[in-house]
């Protein structure tokens, strides 16, 4: 009869641990299956933009496919429009954010990030006959900015938040645009950004400031708060693509100097 006994326990045991294996080998096949999508606002050239194929494209692209390359990882790119951009994260129609996005204590109350990827500063492009040397110099002017960016945020705190003079575009390329029109009198932005576009349209005189006030910014690949493990597989792939060099050539790929 004991003997019996513990055949139908061992037997249990047995079960039991080929069940937790079972269910073991499930979930990490799931993990290696699942496609993590990509919220980007494809409009941030030389970061994140779309080709003539349709494709996105850009630096911010090259990037987080190599992180994901080597951490193991499937994901797939969605043009999304930066003002709704957040919101689909927190709803769960994304599961990352990468289009530039500044790591900031506001921002980490209703979402987490990854280590940083990217160091940049804010910029201000005005014309080449522009009298505007420094960032005070906008008090009473009207400053173009991208809609809920840093440079949003910075140039509020100068003109304050409700200012008329303030004029806020869905991309940066369209308040670039606006300033050489006249129709502001200078655009406050991401130093990449602005540099590309300065870059890229070097038969308009254009001047490119920067200010002590301005501070280093740091981006990073924003998740939904608490997802811990999914940061802690983009940390795995970014540390790898600086370690073994990866990061560096996409890096001079497009901005042509070493960091």
């Amino acid at each position: 009869m004991q003997k019996i006994i513990r055949w139908i326990t061992l037997s249990l045991l047995t079960s039991a641990s080929l069940l937790l294996v079972a269910c073991s080998d499930k979930t990490s096949t799931e993990d290696k299956d699942k496609v993590y999508l990509v919220a980007t606002d494809a409009s941030y050239a030389p970061f994140e933009s779309v080709n003539s194929h349709n494709e996105i494209v850009g630096f911010d692209v090259d990037v987080l496919k190599a992180v994901a390359e080597k951490a193991g990882i499937k994901v797939q790119f969605i043009n999304t429009p930066w003002e709704g951009i957040f919101s689909a994260l927190a709803a769960g129609d994304r599961d990352i954010v990468m289009s530039c996005v500044t790591i900031t204590d506001d921002r980490k109350k209703n979402m987490d990030f990854s280590e940083p990827y990217f160091k940049a500063q804010q910029l201000i492009a005005v014309g080449a006959n522009s009298p505007i040397t420094k960032f005070s110099d906008l008090k009473n002017k009207k400053v173009g900015v991208q809609n809920s960016t840093t440079g949003d945020v910075v140039t509020q705190k100068l003109l304050g938040k409700d200012n008329t003079n303030i004029k806020r575009f869905e991309t940066m390329t369209l308040a670039l645009q606006e300033m050489l029109n006249g129709g502001v009198d200078a655009v406050v932005g991401d130093s990449g950004t602005i540099n590309f576009f300065v870059k890229q349209n070097d038969r308009v005189k254009m001047k490119v400031l920067s200010d002590p006030s301005f501070t280093q910014e740091f981006y990073g690949y924003a998740v939904k708060k608490g997802n811990t493990k999914l940061v802690e597989t983009l940390n795995k792939g970014i540390k790898a693509i600086k370690e073994d060099g990866t990061y560096q050539k996409i890096y001079d790929q497009y901005f042509g100097s070493a960091i």
